[in-house]
Parts: structure tokens; C-alpha cells; sequence
């Protein structure tokens, strides 16, 4: 039997006070909570923190994308708040995989490549020139962050199966773009339900609009908790 998920809730809200609010209504349900960058530019490294006395996580998910040693000082900057996970972007190369895979060795924070996104369609790789298929991009990419000394990655559910059978076992798949059965998919082109992450190997299930939009929240959590 597949390891069941755990379920990060993605706090796509545009402010600190909203942001605490969903943390308390919905801990220790949900105990790991993705900050991005909308929440992390209005905010600030200080929702980190209280999300962290709260007794949660952080997913700090700011998709860092720059040279070296400009990606290297941010990843030293991350492990400061002690985030339970962070991202980068796969496609700022293997030098700077390598430098931040180096600042974050021996922490309990992990490291993850962000591979294509999930908004991205097979289209757009043709117009760049790129000559693999979107599934083949996400695969590469993948091993080149296992190769460089990331911790995982963060895929679609379609191409989750595929890098589970290249990278093995020992490695984290993080699955945005999850919507349980009969929800929107929104702006999302690559979906997949929570059960399906589970068969394809996902880790972490990343779920936001489905729960922060739904009539009782809690809820929600708790049918997404029971479908997988």
C-alpha cells in the first residue's frame, strides 16, 4: 500500500491577519502551510515565524531563480526561519542547484526543484525551441536536481509517476494543482485528484482555493484527508 500524502494548504491570501486566521481555524489538521509570494511579499519574513510558534510548518514556495551566489545568500537566508521546505527554480541551472544544495547541507530543511510549472502548456516548450515533450522536460529536470543534491521536486500528478520510477523511492515529490472530484480547476492546467497523487508516488498534496473557497473549511480538510 502507498504511503498516504500529507496535505499542505497554500495560503494564497494577499495579508498577514487573514493569513493567521487560516493557520488557527485549520491546525493541527493541516500541519504544514505554503507561503508564496504574494502572501511573503505583503507579509514578510514575519508570518514565517508566527505560522512557527503556532506549532506549524513553512513551505516558503518563492521559486528562487538567479545566479549562484545570489540564490546561494537567499537559501542562507531561508534557513534562518527554519522552514520545513523551500523552492528553486531547476531551469537556473546546475551551478546554482549545487551551491544551494551545498548552503543547506546538514539542516532539516529541504530543498526542492521546481520542474515546469503546473500553468505551463506542451505548446509553449515547442515555441522556446524546447524538443522534448512536457512529461520528458519534467523527467530531466527531476534527475538533474537529484544529481545536483536537491531534496525533491515539485510536480504535476502526470509526470509524478515518471519521476518516481527514474529518481526512486528516496526522494520528495511536493503535488500542487490538486482538486478533489467536482472543484474548479481554475488556472490550473495540469490537475489531478488526491488519489491520484497518491498512485502516482506524490509525498505532499498542495490544496488551496478547494479549501480557503469552501463553505465549511474544515470540512474540506477533512474530505480531502478521507479521499486518499
Amino acid at each position: 500500500m502507498k504511503q498516504k500524502p500529507e496535505l499542505i494548504l497554500a495560503l494564497d491570501v494577499d495579508n498577514y491577519k487573514e493569513a493567521l486566521l487560516w493557520v488557527k481555524l485549520l491546525y493541527p489538521k493541516v500541519k504544514i502551510f505554503k507561503v508564496g509570494l504574494e502572501l511573503y511579499t505583503a507579509s514578510g519574513p514575519k508570518i514565517i515565524e508566527d505560522i512557527r510558534k503556532i506549532g506549524a510548518q513553512v513551505f516558503l514556495d518563492l521559486k528562487f531563480n538567479d545566479i549562484p551566489n545570489t540564490m546561494a545568500g537567499a537559501a542562507r537566508e531561508a534557513l534562518k526561519y527554519k522552514t520545513a521546505m523551500f523552492t528553486v527554480h531547476t531551469l537556473s541551472g546546475p551551478a546554482a542547484l549545487k551551491e544551494v544544495a551545498r548552503v543547506c547541507r546538514g539542516s532539516k530543511t529541504k530543498v526542492l526543484g521546481v520542474t515546469i510549472l503546473t500553468s505551463i502548456c506542451p505548446h509553449f516548450l515547442q515555441d522556446l525551441g524546447i524538443k522534448k515533450t512536457l512529461p520528458q522536460e519534467v523527467v530531466y529536470l527531476a534527475q538533474m536536481a537529484k544529481r545536483c543534491g536537491l531534496d525533491g521536486v515539485v510536480s504535476s500528478v502526470q509526470e509524478a509517476k515518471a519521476i518516481r520510477k527514474k529518481v526512486g523511492r528516496n526522494f520528495i515529490i511536493v503535488t500542487p494543482g490538486i482538486r478533489p472530484a467536482g472543484t474548479s480547476k481554475g488556472d490550473q492546467k495540469r490537475i489531478a485528484t488526491p488519489e491520484d497523487a497518491k498512485n502516482a508516488g506524490s509525498n505532499y498534496l498542495v490544496v488551496g482555493r478547494p479549501i480557503l473557497e469552501a463553505d465549511d473549511p474544515l470540512q474540506a480538510v477533512q474530505d480531502i484527508l478521507a479521499s486518499h
